[in-house]
């Protein structure tokens, strides 16, 4: 049995934010894509890079990430925007870019802001939203979201979500799409160690002793037995019957 969705208050400490509005009394907001507006096939690209940057944000938008099949359905107009946004936060690439490096609170946090335009409210509604995750696994999640009536007040069927209200410094594109604690988990990066330049010194002489410390004799072995078998292929082939007539 499926819990349901916990009760929470929608408060901001933010007390510069009035409410989470919508375009038409956000004036933050430059454009909103929407899929009547886009009659031009260069118009339709606009929205669908629109679609990708609000999903995937703006450093993963990468050519391996781009969903062809949901594209070529939106361009025909067999699916609207909202189910692309659904395809896209539902794909393979999403899930292992931004799914599996995260915990659930973290992943309530990052969809709260890419699919519904807003910051959580507060640790309640994190708590609520990841029982969610836990319960309906993270394809019911999305759907949840998406079906939810704030979603269809904020967006409807054929707007790309946008970022409604800024409720801190930076908005929600220069989120990163990991946490501390995974970042933690990854290999220290190496310190940088300058490398010197290899300079050929053709009018110097040719020092023995030198090389016959610097050499490095296994390479030095591979070439010259390299250039002995090649030797002994050329005199047997040169040998046999009619190799010179």
């Amino acid at each position: 049995m499926t819990l349901p969705l916990l009760d929470y208050k929608p408060t901001a400490q933010n007390q510069r934010v009035s409410s989470f509005g919508t375009v038409d009394t956000n004036g933050d907001i430059l454009y909103v894509y929407r899929l009547e507006d886009s009659r031009a096939a260069d118009e339709v690209d606009e929205l669908i890079n629109a679609a990708y940057r609000q999903v995937f944000n703006e450093q993963e938008q990468l050519r391996f990430n781009r969903q062809i099949a949901l594209e070529t359905q939106l361009r025909n107009h067999s699916i609207s925007v909202r189910d692309f946004i659904r395809g896209l936060a539902k794909s393979e690439r999403f899930y292992r870019l931004v799914v599996e490096p995260n915990n659930n609170y973290r992943l309530v946090e990052m969809c709260l802001k890419r699919l519904l335009g807003r910051a959580p409210y507060s640790k309640d509604e994190e708590i609520a939203w990841s029982i969610v995750i836990a319960t309906k696994g993270w394809g019911g999640f999305v759907d949840t979201l998406i079906d939810s009536d704030e979603y269809a007040q904020a967006f409807g069927d054929n707007v790309v979500p946008y970022q409604r209200k800024r409720m801190g410094d930076r908005p929600f594109s220069f989120t990163p799409r990991y946490g501390a604690a995974y970042r933690d988990k990854l290999p220290k990066p190496r310190p940088y160690v300058p490398v010197g330049r290899f300079a050929l010194s053709f009018d110097q002489p040719f020092d023995l002793q030198a090389f016959l410390k610097t050499a490095n004799w296994g390479r030095v072995s591979i070439v010259v037995l390299t250039l002995v078998l090649m030797l002994a292929v050329l005199a047997l082939v040169s040998s046999l019957p009619g190799a010179t007539g």
